[in-house]
């Protein structure tokens, strides 16, 4: 808004340069934020960095993934086999 005052209202020329000074802050503001970017792997003050969260989703949905839904159930000889997750087993006895 104050630009478009600046070339409407009549005033000095140095004052209309003055004008521009704060988007010429933002600009800079604007360059350094695209030049400094955000360090992903940097721990902040809780100790917990939003890469190494990223990384442990990843590693628990490849987990599931290979698994398929199915249990490792141990059997009565001691040898494990899979059934379908879902499926209650009864206990003998």
């Amino acid at each position: 808004i104050d630009d478009l005052f600046a070339f409407v209202i009549k005033m000095p020329t140095l004052h209309r340069l003055s004008v521009f000074r704060d988007d010429l802050v933002f600009c800079v503001f604007l360059y350094q934020r695209w030049i400094y970017r955000v360090d992903k792997t940097r721990v902040n003050e809780f100790g917990w960095a939003p890469e190494e969260a990223e990384e442990k989703k990843a590693l628990e949905s490849s987990a599931t993934d290979a698994s398929e839904g199915k249990e490792i159930v141990a059997g009565a000889a001691g040898q494990e086999k899979e059934e379908p997750a879902g499926t209650a087993r009864k206990r003998k006895g």
